[in-house]
């Protein structure tokens, strides 16, 4: 890299967050010419152990945790959290920042073919670890991701608006490609695991139940589904073309608080698709007014086109009577 051809384009950009970014950047290109070459690179997606909070570990995760931690000593992060790691480390004493990453995002498709990412979340650094993560999500200064797919982007927001960045593999340098990024208001897409319908909440059995009857339904309209099963790729979907992604909370044990983690995931992710003009809540309450108790704590997420979230969060307040599956009157739900 040079002073003339820096790796990504800093107009518009706080000073104090163009070191960081630059590196992540750094990070995200290289990572993605390894994910280019695939089994050319070796095993990638060979597990190589569990986290300490029970998630599995394939390879490339700890090759991404590893390139991003030091990558980022020297450019004013003070304190850095991994999905990877079970405790914060320390890398700058003086520095002014904290930064929060999920550096492999999706790795079980990593051996198919599918997009995968990294997400990133920076809040001002205090004088503690604990005090620098666990605080409400709505005090992130800046939330990213990069998803690694036909193309590699950088989708990125300090909080005012969302801005799109393309990478170039002739030359290593991200372009900006769409200064405004909004979410579409209107769709007819959902984003759900559908195998696990008999464990989710009554309202979101509910929702699904009424997309799915089509235009017989109170919806009168029918829906495609979706899952990827990579949150950033479920993310850049609806950013490019609308519509609602659920992961709920469910009956199963581990997973009654829901799955995806509060900092590493769902708080960056909350930030962007608010500032394009979308919602993030748990169901019934907004992502970006938690605060995680824990580093490594989950939450349920519900996330896109602010109507669709907006109606989901209406199914929430119905009765109990109306959100059973057997219930198929409910008029207010109407189109």
């Amino acid at each position: 890299m040079t002073q003339e051809h820096p790796v990504l384009p800093t107009d518009g950009i706080p000073d104090l967050l163009q070191p960081v970014l630059t590196a992540l950047s750094n990070v995200a290109r290289d990572l993605s010419k390894t994910i280019a070459k695939g089994e050319l690179a070796g095993s990638l997606g060979a597990a190589v152990g569990g986290t300490a909070h029970g998630d599995d570990q394939k390879a490339l995760d700890v090759i991404a945790d590893d390139a991003f931690s030091s990558a980022l000593k020297g450019t004013g992060v003070r304190w850095y959290a991994s999905e990877e790691q079970e405790h914060a480390v320390a890398l700058d004493d003086d520095a002014s920042l904290a930064l929060a990453i999920d550096p492999l995002d999706g790795s079980s498709n990593i051996d198919v073919n599918v997009s995968i990412g990294t997400i990133f979340s920076v809040f001002p650094a205090e004088d503690d670890a604990q005090g620098s993560f666990l605080r409400p999500a709505r005090e992130q200064i800046a939330a990213g991701y990069f998803i690694y797919g036909p193309q590699t982007a950088l989708i990125l927001t300090v909080g005012d608006g969302v801005r799109s960045y393309t990478l170039d593999p002739d030359t290593g340098r991200f372009h900006l490609t769409n200064a405004s990024v909004t979410i579409p208001p209107v769709s007819t897409e959902f984003a759900i695991n559908a195998s696990n319908y008999r464990h989710w909440p009554k309202p979101v059995r509910a929702y699904i139940d009424d997309c799915l009857a089509g235009t017989d339904g109170p919806r009168a309209q029918n829906f495609n589904m979706r899952w990827i099963a990579s949150l950033v790729a479920e993310t850049h979907r609806i950013l490019s073309r609308g519509g609602i992604f659920l992961y709920p909370s469910d009956d199963r044990e581990g997973y009654r608080d829901g799955r995806l983690r509060l900092i590493y995931e769902c708080a960056p992710i909350a930030f962007l698709v608010e500032q394009a003009g979308g919602k993030a809540t748990t169901g019934s309450d907004p992502i970006l007014g938690l605060t995680a108790k824990a580093l490594h704590a989950r939450t349920p997420m519900i996330f896109g086109s602010a109507e669709k979230v907006e109606r989901v969060a209406a199914y929430y307040d119905l009765p109990e009577q109306e959100t059973s599956a057997l219930f198929g009157q409910r008029g207010l739900f109407r189109a």
